[in-house]
């Protein structure tokens, strides 16, 4: 007999993206700007969005929704810093979130209410590259603590990405790192990059990656 080959992936991912549409739609249609926070694990993700939280939240209504391997322990530590409800997505193993996973979350924030949404993806810069979220840009972060070729090594994240978040500026006098040579490399992956260079623990830069959301908010159109 002859052998019939499937490719569960590619079915897999056509799914996703038809999802991911569905979240986009339904995004926009609320005046929602959404991004997609990816890194590498242990580059600031969870600090550079408590700050945000702690700072923003009495101007702009944030909605989370956070995706851990095993724990909710960031969506806990986010939680403390805003009214609003931090959704946690345990992923039981898998490394990144898919877009099911978001339009399920999105049945529990009242968009109405919400003026940004932030996905704090699960640290990886390889799988969430590929999985579209519905969201309107993804957001890599680049801890001054890791190798300044990490857009070479990780090309295709990098290329998917909108805005380059360079985050420890605090660490960059006691680390063997030039800021320069990995914003030349990451701009030759991908030369439409923009990029803030930020401190979250000492606050350098938070007011230009809080201008830098500001200026996404959509308008509120008059009825």
């Amino acid at each position: 007999m002859p052998v019939r080959t499937i490719d569960v992936r590619e079915r897999v991912m056509a799914k996703n993206d038809e999802l991911a549409a569905g979240v986009r739609t339904r995004l926009r249609a609320a005046g929602v700007p959404t991004f997609n926070l990816v890194s590498s694990p242990g580059s600031g993700k969870t600090l550079l969005l408590e700050r945000t939280l702690a700072d923003l939240g009495a101007e702009l209504h944030i909605a989370v929704i956070t995706g851990d391997v095993q724990t909710q322990n960031d969506a806990d530590r986010l939680a403390r810093h805003t009214d609003h409800l931090v959704q946690a997505v345990v992923t039981n193993g898998a490394c990144h979130l898919d877009a099911r996973q978001v339009e399920t979350a999105l049945d529990a924030i009242d968009l109405s209410d919400t003026d940004l949404l932030f996905i704090e993806n699960v640290g990886n810069l390889v799988c969430p590259a590929s999985w579209d979220l519905g969201e309107d840009a993804k957001i890599v972060l680049f801890s001054v603590t890791e190798g300044e070729d990490k857009p070479v090594k990780y090309p295709k994240m990098f290329r998917e990405a909108r805005v380059c978040v360079f985050t420890k500026m605090d660490l960059l006098a006691h680390v063997p790192f030039s800021v320069v040579r990995a914003t030349g490399i990451a701009l030759e992956v991908n030369p439409g990059l923009q990029f803030l260079y930020t401190s979250a623990l000492r606050g350098d830069g938070m007011e230009e990656w809080y201008g830098f959301l500001r200026s996404q908010l959509r308008p509120v159109c008059a009825l």
